[in-house]
């Protein structure tokens, strides 16, 4: 099944607010199989609504209507998907008794709130918990508008709580959506899409390449009204990517490689430690994000000042002069000296030149030296990176992750 999403309201035409709306709804969807294949943003004006209102739904058979249910004059959502579908407006009297109760005890509504209780001819109307405008489904020829407020804690309870059972019972009938997403770690699209070929021409499943800037995603999708049929085949294709990349898949569909790395942790009992210069406490952060790291790391050091490598550290003054703080002989020592003051049995470090400033011919921005230090000694790996500052702190923390992966999946 094909969904559309129509946001509406000129406050989302002027940058001023962010469309949290149809990020959720394309999650919440996409994962119950359905796809997504249009966003629409459209201000307050009705002409423009029903032009995109009647394209979507000659289109999809779903479309979600976030916004304008409110009781002022530029509210049209409803009364538009009446004309589209050619249905008049009906009162609904539960509906007026919940706006009635919301503003209890006052005697007199807000103007325009009575409004808010009409709807289009056999819509199923759904209960507002928190909000005064109530939701609707209507469905007119096997196509359905679906109806929701635009404050996302209103929409997303009503989404929640009366939205999800009866998509799941128009979707028994219907044709599905099945995705899995593998994370790969460590190819650039071009790279990938070359490993990739042969399988992609197979389709389907179907595959589909996405950049996140730090890793990459391969999406496998099927559509079909055989559930086991689709898993079936997403599942072969999953293995023979698998078998062609290797470990540089890390993760499959929302697990990231700080997950992956405290999982592997967990289950060989070891611990870890942190030392960071051009990162700045970012790995530290990025392992601490995940609930329950306590149980294997143990803290970091963020060195990022000379002298706190020599103090806290014990990066020796020598090495700081002879070879400078980014150089593998600087990495080494942070590592080990993070390792040896936390009693870790794992050390991670980083030290580079983030920029924009600070580069060199000898040493350019996005120079970055990662340390693991580990029973058996250490090892140091350079990478010159390419991006801005925030795009060089952020793949270094993930190539410092991918490199304990990595360590961990051979690690006995």
């Amino acid at each position: 099944m094909k969904a559309e999403i129509i946001s509406t309201g000129t406050e989302l035409l002027l940058g001023k607010t962010l469309n949290t709306n149809a990020f959720y709804l394309t999650g919440q969807l996409s994962g119950m199989g359905i796809e997504v294949v249009y966003h629409h943003t459209v201000g307050d004006n009705k002409e423009r609504l029903l032009s995109v209102a009647g394209q979507a739904l000659g289109r999809s058979q779903l479309v979600f209507f976030t916004g304008g249910l409110g009781p002022t004059a530029d509210d049209l959502t409803k009364e538009v998907i009446g004309l589209v579908l050619g249905l008049k407006m009906d009162f609904d009297s539960k509906s007026m008794d919940h706006i009635k109760k919301f503003y209890a005890p006052a005697t007199e509504l807000p103007p325009g709130s009575a409004d808010q209780a009409f709807f289009p001819h056999g819509a199923k109307i759904l209960p507002n918990d928190i909000g005064t405008a109530p939701g609707a489904i209507i469905e007119k020829d096997g196509k359905y508008c679906v109806v929701l407020p635009g404050p996302p804690a209103e929409m997303e309870c009503m989404f929640e709580r009366y939205v999800i059972p009866e998509l799941n019972a128009i979707l028994k009938s219907q044709e599905r959506l099945y995705v899995k997403v593998l994370k790969v770690f460590g190819l650039e699209e071009s790279e990938l899409e070359q490993q990739l070929l042969d399988i992609r021409q197979q389709s389907p499943p179907f595959l589909t390449l996405l950049d996140k800037h730090t890793y990459m995603d391969v999406r496998i999708t099927m559509r079909s009204n055989n559930e086991d049929l689709a898993w079936e085949k997403i599942n072969q294709t999953e293995s023979l990517i698998r078998q062609r990349l290797g470990s540089r898949v890390f993760g499959v569909n929302e697990e990231t490689h700080a997950q992956v790395v405290g999982k592997l942790l967990r289950s060989h009992k070891l611990t870890l430690a942190t030392a960071e210069s051009c990162t700045g406490g970012l790995l530290g952060g990025t392992i601490t994000a995940e609930a329950g790291s306590s149980d294997y790391y143990l803290g970091g050091v963020v060195g990022y000042a000379n002298s706190t490598k020599e103090k806290l550290l014990g990066v020796s003054q020598d090495s700081l002069l002879k070879e400078g703080a980014v150089s593998a002989k600087v990495a080494a020592e942070m590592a080990e000296g993070v390792r040896k003051a936390l009693g870790a049995d794992l050390s991670l470090a980083t030290t580079g030149i983030a920029g924009p400033g600070g580069g060199s011919a000898v040493k350019p921005v996005g120079l970055v030296y990662i340390a693991l230090a580990h029973p058996k000694g250490t090892d140091v790996k350079k990478f010159q990176f390419v991006g801005n500052r925030d795009s060089i702190r952020k793949i270094t923390v993930e190539t410092a992750l991918n490199i304990l992966r990595e360590f961990l999946l051979i690690y006995n």
